[in-house]
């Protein structure tokens, strides 16, 4: 397997750059066209991921409709996402490839990581760790479209040993990058990362797909966390970013600075504005879903805390908006920390 031109553009910039390249990493009504615009006006990655998206709903006569939302590109998206699709039915993955493409998206990388119950319960996710020919039927169907199809998953799902077996079984499928967030299923999120097996991974890739891409996910915080990821483990391509973002919304940015709360709170204006527009396209998400990130923003604020708390009260963008201009004086001072 060669690598396909997109996947060999961004290899060939971070090596140039001597860097690991950088993805946002999916997450459910997180990664959405409104949040995708936040980062890359805070400071982009090489590449960006959707959010979920069930492979079955992107050309069901009765579920299309409602994935639209999910499925939408803004204009204004200066980077094209990556679409990430779940589910465990290889004809649906199938039909879903050639419509996405048909839509624009680059690539396509499938969920064999998500750990949540509902997934799960659908066959999708983390579960095909324990289903590896629906796996590699999904991967194969999933192909036929002629885009490069990548894969995110874990390293097992209730044991770390899984990897020696699981990951060996997807590098034997050709996919241009295996993305291994370095937990298992049941662990969630609730222990640290295992980067003492990376190295393992890594002579794993080498030996058996030595073309195809390897990045790693877990407990990185930002850009300079990430290059220090892979500098301790050479043969690493790429670090994913997940909740870093929630902690740092500029956790992307080549030279990082302390930024000040009026820097964070105007990301809060954007998102808040790209939401209004996003609303009037499609019906969801709805305003309830952007109370998650007012966290993000808000924090080094004095007295944070009170502010969140009435942020949380608000039951419409314009009342955020009010609010903070309510407290500008406040989100302008220096910080004296």
């Amino acid at each position: 397997m060669e690598l396909s031109p997109y996947w060999q553009a961004i290899a060939d910039k971070a090596h140039q750059e001597q860097r690991p390249f950088l993805s946002l990493a999916p997450m459910e009504a997180v990664t959405n066209a409104v949040f995708r615009q936040v980062v890359e006006t805070a400071a982009a990655p090489d590449i960006i991921n959707t959010e979920f998206v069930n492979a079955l709903s992107v050309t069901h006569p009765l579920a299309k409709f409602s994935a639209q939302g999910r499925l939408y590109i803004s204009d204004q998206e200066k980077i094209k996402p990556v679409i990430q699709l779940w589910g465990n039915q290889a004809e649906a993955f199938r039909k879903a490839a050639f419509a996405v493409k048909d839509m624009g998206y680059p690539a396509i990388d499938i969920n064999m990581g998500c750990p949540d119950a509902t997934v799960i319960k659908n066959h999708g996710g983390s579960d095909l760790i324990r289903h590896p020919d629906d796996a590699a039927a999904v991967i194969a169907a999933t192909k036929e479209a002629g885009l490069p199809v990548s894969v995110k998953t874990r390293l097992g799902y209730s044991e770390t040993s899984e990897f020696k077996t699981w990951i060996p079984f997807l590098l034997q499928q050709d996919v241009q990058v295996l993305t291994v967030h370095v937990r298992t299923r049941q662990e969630m999120s609730k222990v640290p990362a295992h980067y003492e097996f990376i190295d393992e991974l890594v002579k794993m890739r080498d030996e058996i797909a030595p073309n195809t891409l390897l990045a790693i996910n877990g407990d990185v915080s930002d850009r300079d966390a990430a290059n220090q990821l892979a500098a301790e483990h050479p043969g690493v391509d790429g670090v994913m970013i997940g909740r870093g973002i929630f902690n740092n919304p500029f956790a992307f940015e080549e030279h990082p600075h302390q930024h000040t709360p009026a820097e964070l709170v105007n990301l809060l204006r954007l998102q808040l504005d790209l939401f209004d527009d996003f609303a009037t396209r499609y019906d969801s998400p709805r305003f309830p879903s952007l109370k998650r990130f007012f966290k993000i923003y808000v924090k080094r604020i004095p007295h944070s805390a009170d502010l969140r708390a009435q942020l949380m009260e608000t039951k419409s963008t314009d009342e955020v908006r009010n609010l903070l201009d309510q407290n500008q004086q406040i989100i302008d001072q220096p910080i004296t920390d």
